[in-house]
């Protein structure tokens, strides 16, 4: 599908499907509210899926890769050849990514959207590159407009194919050396927040080279101009690859109502231009984790984002969103099969 017509097909949420959850819930052998937030993620499930007691079988995390010239640029502890060497650690099982995944019973596809490499055939490696690796930032346009359209209808075109497979729900996960820098940027550019108060380590950067990515993001901003109010503007003067791609996935699985989780600080970069460009697919997104990249609460809070997790965690991947789906994973078995006080025979709170 276009993006224009993914964009044109994204639903409001069930509100019916939620009242009757969240009926349900005040009706189950505990407190009202005593389970949280997990309450709240049950009921918000059934209103993304239409559902009235949603079910989480098929997860996937897609990770998707691609290289930025602004990483010669003294933006990241590591250099830009770990990008692809990162990527056939994934698909040799042994990432980080693939150990979360395995343990929440999830899938991973593994995208290159634009690595600067060529990868040979594997069967759990989907080759979509736009390019080999954007444009520094620093100088100019990360990419021209029309190739910010194919990344992102790239990632619409992955997330349907697993729809159609029957993806239940969907968590986000990137690779990229130097990404911290664009995804910065873009949160620069959107939130309007001074760069130095969302700029981080990253990959474990010093202080000479904090500085240097903040006057590197600065200088980016001056050069491009990117127009907050244009979503794909961003993501096309000082985004990436993998970015536009995770853009797509999250616009595509909200257009077939699919819950998406958010990982880290990249995958709300991604999250912020699909918001930008389509407000009403805010709803069907769920943020993992508050990573310990400074900006990211900066970040959530313009995505009106609330993390599910805050435990320092800061690698990206979908590592977080591994964990988050396995919350989203024990809402839903919460809601479904723990009983009522009718069917358990057990007496209601005394009104």
């Amino acid at each position: 599908m276009t993006l224009k017509d993914t964009i044109a097909h994204i639903p409001e949420p069930d509100a019916g499907a939620a009242e009757a959850a969240r009926s349900r819930q005040d009706m189950l052998t505990k407190p009202r509210g005593s389970l949280g937030r997990l309450e709240e993620l049950s009921i918000r499930l059934a209103a993304i899926s239409g559902q009235p007691l949603p079910t989480i079988k098929h997860k996937v995390i897609v990770t998707m890769a691609g290289d930025h010239g602004v990483a010669r640029d003294g933006v990241s502890a590591y250099p830009p050849e770990v990008t692809p060497q990162m990527v056939l650690n994934f698909l040799s099982g042994r990432a980080a990514v693939n150990v979360l995944a395995r343990h929440v019973g999830a899938r991973i596809v593994v995208v290159d959207m634009g690595v600067n490499y060529d990868f040979d055939p594997h069967p759990d490696l989907l080759i979509r590159k736009v390019a080999r690796g954007t444009n520094s930032i620093a100088c100019g346009p990360a990419m021209t407009r029309e190739q910010a359209v194919q990344a992102i209808e790239a990632g619409i075109e992955v997330v349907e194919a697993e729809i159609a497979e029957g993806l239940d729900i969907v968590g986000t996960g990137d690779m990229g050396i130097g990404n911290t820098t664009p995804s910065a940027a873009i949160a620069a550019a959107l939130t309007g927040e001074a760069v130095s108060k969302i700029v981080g380590r990253g990959t474990g950067l010093d202080d000479a080279g904090l500085a240097r990515k903040v006057e590197v993001i600065e200088r980016a901003l001056a050069i491009n101009k990117p127009d907050p109010n244009d979503g794909l503007d961003v993501l096309a003067k000082v985004g990436g690859f993998e970015i536009g791609g995770l853009a797509g996935v999250i616009l595509g699985a909200a257009s077939h109502r699919r819950p998406v989780m958010i990982d880290g600080f990249i995958s709300t970069a991604a999250a912020m231009i699909a918001i930008a460009m389509a407000p009403q697919a805010r709803p069907y997104l769920i943020a993992a984790h508050r990573s310990q990249e400074q900006g990211h609460g900066i970040m959530q809070d313009w995505a009106g984002l609330k993390p599910l997790l805050d435990i320092d965690m800061r690698l990206g991947e979908g590592t977080g969103a591994a964990l988050g789906i396995s919350l989203a994973e024990a809402a839903c078995k919460i809601l479904a099969e723990m009983a009522t006080f009718d069917e358990a025979g057990v007496s209601s709170k005394e009104e």
